[in-house]
């Protein structure tokens, strides 16, 4: 019996996969337009980093996490998050000051699966490191939400709260926690014993969601520089003509956050869990890994669930040119003429396996190529025979024209 791929993980192979790569060079273009570098930092990491950052009393550490010990007797745990690890990373480095960074890659999670849901899934993200202006909540917000209309997906709304700063949230924890205690009895399990080590997570329970409607809110509860904060980040937000909506119990289910936090949604995209991604500002992340004060803010945004969320139909052929060849003693031939595309930037390819003209051609169509060059007796001539895949005509074009063909689209 051939072994399966475990349980919450998936293969990608061409050409579902050709969605993931149209999102990732999104991804990576549009970061780099905004200013920001890549990183990349390791699978696993120890497993304090996620204990103390993401915090102990969060469902990622309690249940979820992928924690083992190695040879050395060290606790190490697959990476639940890129944040701490991209904060643990500046730390290391010795660095201050501003960095900007973009990273991609899979997160490890014990989740129950479904659609959009998996134990090995992966994010795209940015981090801002040592700003603490609302203008850098504003790029990273509008940054996601380009994003996402690069993509196609054009009815996103961003979902936009304050938690405030840590001295805000002391006297509304208090309120909180009297408000929960009164109705613990209908309240599930999980959210009766995070009342006292986490109670802000029991407005993020979708089990509870009933009972916590009329729970305060903590953007009621902001003392004066969170206010301030966060009326410049929506100020920003309608200048940069990003649509969103203030949720007044939004809140995020790790530890380290603080002031503006964020989601986006599609409105078109249902599913169990319906967001395409999140973030928000986490300035005592760093000092709480033992590192100095620093403010920063940045987002998470889950491609498993974005692949799901594009239309329809809107990738681009993966090929610019498929060689054909029509005689195997001209096989040398085409593979020049395929080097040559290649090198001039174009994407091309050829059949290694001695098929027919004919089967050839069900291959390019199944390649999905723009075009295909057809190598024959013509080439003694100095010529190459074409065809438009969409138009289905033959021309003939001087070889040395071949890429000029190819580049007219």
């Amino acid at each position: 019996m051939i072994p399966r791929a475990p349980k919450g993980t998936d293969d990608l192979l061409p050409p579902a996969s050709e969605r993931w790569r149209r999102l990732l060079r999104v991804f990576d273009n549009l970061s780099v337009r905004y200013g920001y570098g890549l990183s990349m930092t390791p699978f696993f990491e120890a497993t304090e980093l996620f204990s103390r950052g993401v915090g102990e009393v969060t469902e990622i550490v309690e249940k979820q996490m992928y924690t083992f010990e190695d040879k050395g007797g060290r606790s190490l745990t697959l990476r639940p998050e890129a944040t701490a690890s991209v904060v643990r990373a500046y730390l290391q480095s010795g660095a201050s000051g501003v960095l900007k960074v973009a990273y991609s890659g899979p997160m490890f999670r014990y989740e129950e699966t479904q659609a959009g849901r998996r134990r090995q899934f992966y994010q795209v993200g940015v981090e801002y490191l040592g700003e603490p202006s609302a203008d850098a909540d504003v790029e990273v917000i509008e940054l996601g939400y380009r994003f996402f209309q690069e993509l196609g997906i054009d009815d996103v709304v961003v979902l936009l709260n304050s938690i405030g700063d840590p001295e805000d949230r002391i006297a509304y924890r208090g309120r909180l926690v009297a408000f929960l205690m009164e109705r613990a009895d209908r309240l599930s399990p999980d959210a009766r014993r995070r009342i006292k080590g986490n109670p802000l997570r029991v407005l993020d329970s979708k089990a509870d969601a009933d009972v916590v409607a009329e729970a305060p809110a903590p953007g009621n509860h902001l003392g004066e520089a969170a206010t301030e904060h966060f009326a410049a980040v929506q100020a920003g937000l309608k200048r940069r003509g990003v649509e969103y909506l203030l949720v007044p119990r939004l809140v995020r289910g790790l530890d380290y956050y603080n002031r503006t936090v964020f989601e986006y949604e599609s409105r078109s995209y249902s599913a169990a869990q319906a967001s395409l991604g999140a973030g928000g500002r986490y300035d005592p992340l760093a000092e709480t890994l033992g590192g100095p004060p620093t403010p920063a803010v940045g987002f998470a945004l889950g491609v498993d669930r974005i692949v799901l969320a594009m239309p329809e139909g809107d990738e681009a052929p993966p090929l610019d040119v498929f060689v054909a060849i029509v005689d195997q003693a001209r096989r040398g031939d085409a593979l020049d003429l395929v080097a040559k595309l290649r090198g001039e930037g174009l994407a091309a390819d050829v059949d290694l396996g001695e098929r027919s003209l004919k089967a050839q051609f069900r291959l390019a169509d199944r390649r999905r190529a723009r075009g295909v060059a057809v190598v024959g007796d013509e080439w003694d001539d100095g010529l190459v025979t074409v065809r438009r895949m969409d138009e289905g005509e033959e021309t003939q074009v001087a070889i040395e024209e071949v890429v000029a063909w190819a580049r007219n689209r």
